[in-house]
């Protein structure tokens, strides 16, 4: 009887602990949620350096201004949606995102207007849209997934204008 009550605490002890070391659902999510929103920061950051090169009489400044406010907006939303989860969203873009946005900054230098918007474009493309869908797919639970995608709908939205100041 003793052997059998000390293997059953063993064995709980073994689940408690299992329990704390496998990543629950929703703390994958908190994960991923934390993942797109540095990837926010990292769009709010290269908005900041496009409107600074361009001139302040620009309509496409102000456009840029405005996609930024969508940027922080989104931001604000997932921090709220990790919250709800119980988790801590985080507050910049991370130690790769800082270090994208630096090599960008010494080597995707845009002079003109038409030189800026390609690399929006890029940007909101690249790392806006796929690298979100391939990040959430098939890994959150319905409601991150709808504020997911109201953010990618935006973020397709302002590629959409930014090829149509293209040409």
């Amino acid at each position: 009887m003793y052997k059998y009550i000390s293997f059953t605490k063993t064995i709980n002890a073994m689940i408690i602990i299992l329990k704390e070391l496998i990543p629950t659902e929703k703390q994958n999510v908190v994960k991923i949620l934390n993942q797109l929103l540095q990837g926010q920061y990292m769009g709010i950051h290269s908005y900041e350096e496009f409107i600074k090169n361009l001139d302040d009489s620009s309509p496409l400044c102000n456009r840029f201004v405005t996609i930024q406010k969508d940027l922080k907006h989104h931001a604000d939303l997932l921090s709220e949606r990790i919250q709800e989860l119980h988790g801590t969203p985080e507050t910049s873009e991370g130690v790769i995102g800082k270090i994208e946005l630096f090599i960008s900054q010494i080597f995707d230098q845009s002079k003109t207007e038409k030189e800026i918007l390609k690399h929006a474009i890029k940007g909101e493309n690249l790392y806006g849209i796929k690298m979100t869908e391939k990040l959430v797919r098939d890994k959150l639970d319905e409601k991150s997934l709808n504020l997911v995608q109201t953010v990618l709908d935006k973020q397709r939205e302002h590629v959409d204008y930014l090829k149509s100041e293209l040409h």
